[in-house]
């Protein structure tokens, strides 16, 4: 099988090209990404030169660029390439519609013109929107996203449904909870925490840090991508969670104390616009369709992550400097 992953140098499409690698070894996969802030091409330095694996910088928008890679001969998409993160989306909209709508119908289009045989939509809980204290997302939830980044996604969502509905192109579409595990890009809550704490700078808690959200473990996540682009069926949505509903106070505290710093690093900061309370995931459908279920159990997750950080500090120590530094300042440093 020859697959094409988009955005496949950033966290969790990189943990998936190891992962396809690694459990289908006679498999190719072309890698485009455009290597924006978060692509890393570090992340998957070590499989450079191998026969099955193929770099492209480039974007997913760039419909010339999408014909020269089809026309190669593809059996299936699996679409990771978006901007992702919400702060960001609130700062400058218009980037995160550009990428994650219109770059998503370029592939779509190219799919169905080159008539690929599967199309993986990557996509998220937070198409949901918040939840109240009870009960857990399931696929008939409807779509009520709250920031520019999550409408963006619901959107390239529903242009999956449309262009399997009027096309009959064979789209599924995943919606995974909050993701953690080795790569991830050190704006995101966890690993910023880690490497805030490792060099003892304040953790910023956003609120009362009563935020819920439903942790997975990325290995997890790419395990069950990898059941939903071979059996998924057609036209189906697929919700991916590993049931460890934590709040945000709860992932700052293992961290604090897998790492034994103090807990005056914490620092609660002025809360986002539209924060959504909390999220949880009813994976019933894929578990009982496809046989899938989470391997990793949080403490160990999380044990493994911290590990991951504290082994290979020269990654992150070269993110966070430069343009990073910079965003950091512009969203933490006046709250």
């Amino acid at each position: 099988m020859k697959i094409l992953v988009t955005g496949g140098a950033g966290f969790i499409g990189s943990n998936f090209v190891r992962y396809m690698l690694e459990v289908h070894p006679d498999y190719e996969v072309v890698n485009l990404d455009l290597l924006t802030y978060a692509g890393n091409l570090e992340n998957l330095a070590d499989l450079e030169g191998r026969d099955n694996y193929r770099f492209v910088r480039g974007d997913i928008a760039d419909s010339g660029l999408l014909d020269e890679i089809f026309a190669e001969g593809l059996d299936g998409v699996v679409n990771f390439a978006a901007e992702s993160h919400v702060d960001r989306s609130i700062e400058d909209p218009g980037h995160f519609l550009s990428t994650n709508i219109l770059g998503t119908q370029a592939l779509l289009e190219a799919a169905r013109r080159y008539q690929v045989d599967r199309f993986l939509q990557i996509s998220t809980d937070e198409v949901y929107g918040s939840l109240g204290g009870e009960g857990a997302f399931t696929e008939e939830s409807p779509l009520a996203p709250n920031s520019p980044y999550s409408a963006s996604k619901a959107s390239a969502d529903l242009l999956c449904r449309a262009y399997w509905k009027t096309y009959d192109l064979p789209v599924v579409v995943t919606r995974c909870s909050n993701n953690y595990g080795p790569y991830q890009f050190p704006e995101k809550l966890i690993p910023l925490f880690i490497t805030n704490a490792l060099a003892d700078e304040p953790l910023p808690v956003y609120g009362d840090g009563l935020y819920v959200r439903d942790w997975i473990y990325v290995r997890d996540h790419c395990s069950a991508l990898d059941r939903a682009l071979h059996d998924g069926r057609a036209g189906e949505v697929y919700n991916v969670g590993a049931d460890a509903e934590k709040t945000n106070l709860e992932i700052t505290q293992t961290i604090l104390a897998k790492l034994d710093k103090d807990a005056g690093l914490v620092r609660h900061v002025k809360d986002r616009p539209g924060h959504d309370r909390r999220y949880a995931i009813d994976s019933s459908k894929i578990k009982t369709e496809l046989g899938w279920r989470p391997a990793t159990p949080f403490p160990d997750g999380m044990a493994d992550t911290i590990d991951w950080y504290l082994r290979n500090e020269p990654w992150w120590q070269k993110i966070k400097s430069g343009e990073y530094r910079e965003y950091y300042e512009r969203m933490y440093g006046n709250r």
